[in-house]
């Protein structure tokens, strides 16, 4: 699904990371289910994390907690376990999403601008997109950091705008498979690409009327390609 946008070209493309980029969902869930069982709650289900995710950590341990145990006492104990477990095995399953790596490439070697915008916490926002993507020049790699608003804020696209300097909301696209990315891309005032392949589903993304919904990577790429030939 495309809709009609405005004559510009798109100088700069913003990804979400997990469930765009990269398939993290297995590592994160196990993670999660590690700090979990270290402060003596029970693990969740695999399946729930698809739910779980994308709203930053503290909210993915507050909402994993038992109700009964949601308190921040108990959210920055699950940070002491997440975070040095999810460090050591952040890529024991995870991968980028076949045609992603080309879909990049392509893209960049077109002459738009790549950038990364996450509620992953920032030192694992950047170590993946390193692994995975470190032949790729990004103008801006931004995740969670504490005292900065995460997304939907929309804080985290002007941020990279203003890194790219001489830019307008219409010459940016921002791609992600959740309603956090496509609110985020609407309070910034840029172009919003739902992508299908992540963790969500078609009808929460097209609940938020994005510009674009892409089955696949090479959607995606030609989407923001034929934008620049406009």
């Amino acid at each position: 699904m495309y809709q009609s946008m405005a004559q510009t070209k798109i100088r700069l493309a913003i990804f979400d990371l997990d469930g765009t980029l990269l398939d993290t969902i297995a590592d994160l869930g196990h993670a999660c289910n590690f700090a979990l069982e270290s402060c003596g709650c029970p693990p969740r289900e695999m399946s729930e994390y698809n739910m779980l995710v994308g709203k930053g950590i503290y909210n993915l341990f507050r909402s994993a907690l038992p109700e009964a145990m949601r308190t921040e006492e108990m959210v920055m104990k699950m940070k002491g376990f997440f975070i040095p477990y999810y460090n050591m095995h952040k890529t024991d399953y995870t991968r980028p999403y076949p045609g992603i790596p080309e879909m990049l490439e392509r893209v960049e070697k077109a002459g738009v601008a790549l950038a990364v915008a996450s509620n992953k916490y920032q030192e694992g926002t950047e170590a993946l997109v390193k692994r995975f993507f470190g032949e790729r020049k990004f103008v801006k790699i931004l995740g969670q950091r504490d005292g900065m608003p995460i997304k939907p804020d929309p804080g985290i696209v002007r941020e990279i705008e203003d890194a790219c300097g001489n830019i307008s909301p219409d010459e940016v696209l921002y791609a992600g498979d959740s309603d956090v990315d496509m609110e985020t891309g609407r309070n910034a005032g840029v172009l919003t690409a739902g992508v299908l392949w992540g963790f969500r589903t078609r009808e929460e993304l097209q609940a938020w009327n994005p510009h674009a919904l892409c089955g696949s990577p090479e959607e995606l790429g030609d989407i923001i390609l034929d934008k620049t030939t406009i």
